[in-house]
């Protein structure tokens, strides 16, 4: 038991050091120059509706997303399946499955899947610029194992390993990656919470296949050659989050959740958010938050598509008050420019 508080401590002394270096370490230079960016894109409702912020009090299957020590709080067994039409008018779909099971007294399994669909994509080269050549599929999908554990009333902590694979018909692409995070829950009621998390640590990744294959005539002659290209390394998007969180708890039926995060990306720019959710006891959840980095009001200036602002709702039905069986509907929607924002729908089974 001395281990466990003494790995926790590390864990939270750690995230205290960063800080410093995270409140600088946003690198808007460094944009694009990562790969596997599908690991920024939060594929569920509840989460993604509160832009992320709930890295402090997120809990069960979406706290993957956000800060893996959430999935501590799972209470037996969770089952999502989410649906995200992402910037509406790109046709790119994503669809996103998860189950949670508690093992033992405290700990918790989780196991994710993430797979993004672009449609058929046409072929095109130097020569057939227009296409007129078939259609290609893209294959890109996430696998997410993970284990979270309450090590004490106050402390939880988790792990996320991420096997990455992306997939053309003559390039692919394989990598692995971690998350590790940590909540501190305080207070009279159990209602001040702090998170840190760190997100996509991992080896670099690098393309092969026969898509760096050229073939071509040398001068003169009419035999042709294959030339190779080769590949370099790129890196994975890495993050480290830091949030609190404070809820307001009106009445048996009425609540209010206060959160705050700060997102230091080392691929682009640093991000602060703010949200705060409304709950009818546990039938009903409205929430919404402001995603702000440097130059996001201005149109000339922002470099993301995403706006700032993002909503979303919840609507949970009980099916069985003894087990504590409870069936919802999610729904989040991100403002973006251009396109027509991103919009995720998701169905939620806790039993």
């Amino acid at each position: 038991m001395k281990n466990i508080y003494k790995s926790t401590l590390a864990i939270l002394l750690a995230g205290i050091l960063a800080l410093p270096l995270a409140t600088f370490a946003g690198n808007k230079d460094r944009s694009g120059q990562a790969g596997a960016s599908e690991l920024l894109i939060n594929p569920w409702a509840r989460s993604s509706g509160w832009g992320g912020v709930n890295v402090s009090n997120g809990y069960g299957l979406e706290a993957m997303y956000t800060n893996i020590a959430g999935l501590a709080f799972t209470p037996k067994t969770e089952l999502i399946f989410s649906h995200t039409q992402w910037l509406k008018g790109s046709e790119i779909n994503i669809n996103t499955f998860g189950l949670a099971q508690k093992v033992g007294e405290s700990g918790v399994l989780g196991i994710a899947i993430m797979s993004l669909n672009f449609g058929d994509l046409p072929i095109t080269t130097e020569s057939q610029p227009e296409g007129g050549l078939g259609n290609f599929t893209p294959n890109y999908m996430n696998i997410n194992v993970a284990y979270a554990k309450a090590f004490s009333n106050s402390i939880y902590g988790g792990f996320n390993i991420k096997v990455i694979s992306e997939s053309t018909s003559d390039l692919s692409v394989s990598g692995i990656a971690l998350d590790a995070g940590i909540q501190y829950v305080t207070g009279d009621k159990e209602n001040i919470k702090f998170g840190i998390s760190l997100k996509n640590i991992g080896p670099t990744m690098r393309f092969k296949g026969d898509g760096f294959s050229i073939s071509s005539l040398l001068p003169g002659k009419t035999s042709s050659f294959t030339l190779q290209q080769r590949p370099t390394d790129f890196e994975l998007p890495s993050q480290l989050n830091i949030g609190a969180s404070y809820k307001f708890i009106f009445s048996e039926m009425h609540s209010f959740s206060l959160a705050g995060a700060f997102i230091s990306n080392s691929f682009g720019k640093d991000q602060y958010v703010i949200g705060g959710e409304y709950a009818l006891k546990n039938y009903l959840m409205l929430r919404g938050a402001y995603t702000y980095e440097e130059g996001i009001t201005s149109k000339t200036a922002r470099t993301s598509v995403f706006t700032g602002p993002s909503a979303g709702i919840t609507v949970q039905v009980p099916l069985n008050k003894e087990k504590g069986s409870v069936f919802s509907v999610d729904y989040s929607y991100r403002a973006t420019d251009p396109f027509q924002g991103s919009h995720c729908i998701a169905a939620r089974l806790s039993f």
